[in-house]
């Protein structure tokens, strides 16, 4: 696999109501690159929020749908989220302050 940098593995946060309820414990979601490992997310999210620290990483592999045009049938794109936890004494991440 070839080396990512770190702005291509974060696509986008996740913005649903369970994800919203987490994160009062430090509990942050996010869309991420499907190659990518818990060791490159970790370091990706410290990078992208300066004064962040990550206790841990946990992963999901989400299918992709089968969807129907008609006769015609397809599959939306798989996809990756990453549930990342920070440390308590971690600054919260910015993004999500005004939601």
């Amino acid at each position: 696999m070839a080396s990512m940098e770190y702005y291509n593995i974060i696509l986008k946060p996740v913005v649903t109501e369970k994800s919203m309820a987490v994160m009062g414990e430090k509990k942050y979601t996010f869309y991420v690159n499907p190659e990518a490992t818990k060791i490159q997310i970790r370091d990706a999210v410290e990078k992208m929020f300066a004064g962040t620290k990550v206790a841990r990483v946990n992963t999901m592999n989400c299918r992709p749908k089968k969807k129907r045009r008609g006769m015609a049938v397809g599959y939306t794109a798989k996809s990756k989220k990453a549930i990342v936890t920070l440390t308590p004494d971690s600054k919260d991440i910015e993004v999500f302050t005004g939601l």
